[in-house]
C-alpha cells in the first residue's frame, strides 16, 4: 500500500471514528435530557448542578484514560461536553470580576465550560452580590496567587457573606506586554492589576524602568486603556490581546514560570462529599497565650492535614485577628467532623466556609 493509499484508509477510520462520537455525546445529551425531566417532575431543579458528580467523573475519567493525549487535556474535553449537556438541562449564569479577558473569566470557563452564561462584574464584592441576590447561579473570584500571596479583598468579603465555596480552580498564569505600538521604546505608561504588576516586577525594572507602573482594577480594564492609547502598554493575558487588538510587545514576561492563581467557585449550595475535597474554614480565637496552638491541635490530633492558613484582622478591634485555614477532607468525614467538633469548643467563632472538590483540570 502506498503512502497516497495509507492516508486515504486512515482518514475513512477518522471519520468512522467521528461519527461513533456525534452518536455517543448525542445520547449523552439525551440522558442529560432525561435527567432534566426527572428533577423538573420531582421539584428538583434547584440541584441540577452537582460540583461533586462533575468532579467524580473527572476523577475517574482521568484514572482511565489510554493516552495519548494527557490526562488534563482529556479532563478538558470531557468537561466541554459535561458543559454543553448541563446547558441542555439549564444554562447555568456564572459572575466573575471582569471585564472581559481577565484570568478570572478564563478560570470561569475552565472550570465550568463554554456552554455557560457569564457575567462580567467590575468588583469581587459585586460578584458576591450578584450570587446573593440569584442573579447569578455562581461567581468566580481570585483568592491566593503562587507568587504574591493572598487577594485580601476575596477573604474580607467571606466575614460578612452567607455563600460557600463550592469549588476551585488554579490557573497558570502567562502574562505578556501588550500595546498598540510595534516596540517598547516609546512606552511611557503600564497598566495592570496590582498582583501582575508585582508578578513582573524584575521584568518591568530591567526593560521598562522609565514607564509609569499603574494598577487598575483588572488586566482587562489594562488591556481597555493601552487600547486607546499609543504610547501606554498592558501586562495582561493573550485573550486580552485578541479581545482588544493589541500586539504582544514581549511575551511570558512574568517573574516566576511557574505562576499560578487559585480561584474560588462561589455559591448558595453546599457540596457533598467527591472522594477528594477541601474545607475551608474562619476561626477566631481569643487573644492569649497559646492560642494559634489551640486552633491548630485538633488538626494534628485527628491527622488531618492543613493546606493554608491565613491571618485577617477582624475590623471588631484593635489587634484582634481571624484565621483563614484550608484542610483536607470533607465536613462530612468523621475525622474532620470530630476535628471541627472539638475546635468549635475552643474558638471563639469558627465558620464553615465550605467543604468542596480540590481542583480536577
Amino acid at each position: 500500500m502506498n503512502e497516497s493509499d495509507q492516508l486515504k484508509a486512515i482518514r475513512e477510520s477518522i471519520d468512522r471514528i467521528d461519527d461513533q462520537l456525534l452518536e455517543l455525546i448525542s445520547q449523552r445529551a439525551r440522558c442529560a435530557q432525561d435527567v432534566a425531566q426527572i428533577k423538573q417532575a420531582a421539584g428538583e431543579m434547584n440541584d441540577f448542578y452537582r460540583p461533586d458528580r462533575e468532579a467524580q467523573i473527572l476523577a475517574r475519567i482521568r484514572e482511565l484514560n489510554p493516552g495519548p493525549l494527557s490526562d488534563d487535556e482529556v479532563a478538558r474535553l470531557v468537561r466541554e461536553v459535561m458543559s454543553a449537556c448541563l446547558a441542555l438541562e439549564k444554562p447555568l449564569t456564572i459572575a466573575y470580576l471582569g471585564p472581559e479577558g481577565t484570568f478570572t473569566q478564563a478560570a470561569a470557563l475552565k472550570h465550568f465550560g463554554h456552554s455557560i452564561r457569564s457575567t462580567a462584574l467590575g468588583s469581587i464584592d459585586l460578584v458576591f452580590r450578584e450570587v446573593e441576590s440569584g442573579s447569578a447561579h455562581y461567581g468566580v473570584v481570585p483568592v491566593e496567587n503562587s507568587t504574591e500571596g493572598v487577594v485580601n479583598h476575596t477573604l474580607d468579603m467571606f466575614m460578612r457573606s452567607p455563600l460557600h465555596i463550592c469549588g476551585e480552580v488554579q490557573q497558570r498564569i502567562e502574562l505578556h506586554l501588550l500595546g498598540k505600538a510595534a516596540d517598547t521604546s516609546g512606552i511611557k505608561r503600564v497598566y495592570s492589576h496590582q498582583q501582575s504588576l508585582a508578578q513582573c516586577r524584575e521584568w518591568l525594572d530591567t526593560n521598562l524602568l522609565q514607564a509609569e507602573r499603574i494598577a487598575v482594577s483588572s488586566n482587562g480594564e489594562a488591556a481597555r486603556r493601552a487600547a486607546a492609547e499609543s504610547d501606554s502598554a498592558a501586562v495582561a493575558s493573550e485573550t486580552a490581546a485578541e479581545l482588544y487588538g493589541l500586539n504582544r510587545l514581549a511575551r511570558n514576561i512574568e517573574d516566576e514560570p511557574g505562576n499560578t492563581t487559585r480561584f474560588l467557585v462561589i455559591g448558595k449550595q453546599t457540596v457533598a462529599p467527591s472522594g477528594r475535597d477541601k474545607t475551608s474554614l474562619l476561626v477566631s480565637v481569643r487573644n492569649e497565650p497559646g492560642a494559634l496552638y489551640t486552633l491548630l491541635a485538633p488538626f494534628n490530633e485527628h491527622g488531618i492535614s492543613m493546606t493554608r492558613i491565613e491571618s485577617r484582622p477582624s475590623r471588631r478591634g484593635v489587634w484582634d485577628y481571624v484565621f483563614f485555614v484550608d484542610i483536607e477532607g470533607h465536613a462530612g468525614d468523621a475525622q474532620v467532623a470530630a476535628a471541627l467538633a472539638e475546635l468549635e469548643q475552643r474558638a471563639s467563632v469558627l465558620k464553615v466556609l465550605g467543604s468542596y472538590p480540590r481542583a480536577q483540570v
